[in-house]
């Protein structure tokens, strides 16, 4: 903000400020309030079903990546403490690096914990954030504690890739801790004609639950590095 004062403004300068001072204080209030509304991904994570929250953290999966087995446009959001899935019908067109605001309704989505905003306005995205790094883990570690983080493993495709049209392709992978499901979903782009079993595979993506089982769910080709 640029100010031009001269000898005849002092007045003017006056009353602005006189103006302002009442405005001011609500625009403070709501920005205390908003905080105090806030809660960080892991504390949001224990409440109970229905509860109401507001979380915000780094995109880290592109919306509308799983909609084949999702069923719905969202997207993954992660902060320092934990992940979680927002679940949403309109693609809001935001990706990795972006920043999130999401407030909305906790549910579960096949046994998947999700945040469930109610209109357009829940869901605020800055343009521009920290990335979210991969956190390498062993297969056998797939599971609750890791649900909705970014992880990595490596290891050996042991069974598949199997077609499973339309919701995309499954494989499994093992480092010699235990299998853990690979899932591709259709909109990702991932071709898996050069995957075979035998295979040693480099998976990073998005820590999921479908039903009874854990899966790492990648992004984007990117995400799986193959041997030949």
């Amino acid at each position: 903000m640029h100010r031009a004062l001269s000898s005849l403004s002092r007045f003017a300068v006056i009353v602005p400020l006189a103006l302002l001072a009442p405005l001011t204080a609500p625009a403070q209030a709501a920005a205390v309030e908003e905080a105090q509304a806030s809660f960080s991904i892991a504390k949001a994570r224990t409440l109970p079903l229905g509860s109401k929250v507001t979380v915000r953290g780094s995109v880290s999966t592109p919306s509308g990546a799983f909609e084949s087995s999702f069923g719905d446009k969202g997207f993954g959001l992660q902060d320092a403490t934990a992940g979680i899935y927002v679940s949403f019908a309109t693609n809001v067109n935001t990706a990795p690096n972006d920043v999130a605001r999401v407030t909305g309704i906790l549910q579960d989505h096949s046994g998947l914990l999700v945040v469930v905003p109610s209109a357009a306005d829940d869901v605020k995205i800055h343009h521009g954030g920290p990335a979210t790094r991969p956190e390498r883990i062993a297969t056998a570690d797939v599971g609750e504690s890791t649900e909705a983080r970014i992880v990595r493993v490596a290891g050996t495709i042991t069974e598949g890739p199997i077609d499973d049209a339309p919701y995309g392709f499954k494989f499994k992978v093992n480092d010699g801790s235990g299998n853990v499901v690979v899932f591709v979903n259709v909109q990702t782009g991932i071709a898996m004609s050069s995957l075979h079993l035998g295979q040693s595979v480099r998976i990073t993506g998005f820590s999921s639950q479908y039903a009874d089982h854990y899966e790492i769910d990648p992004r984007s080709p990117d995400d799986i590095v193959a041997r030949p």
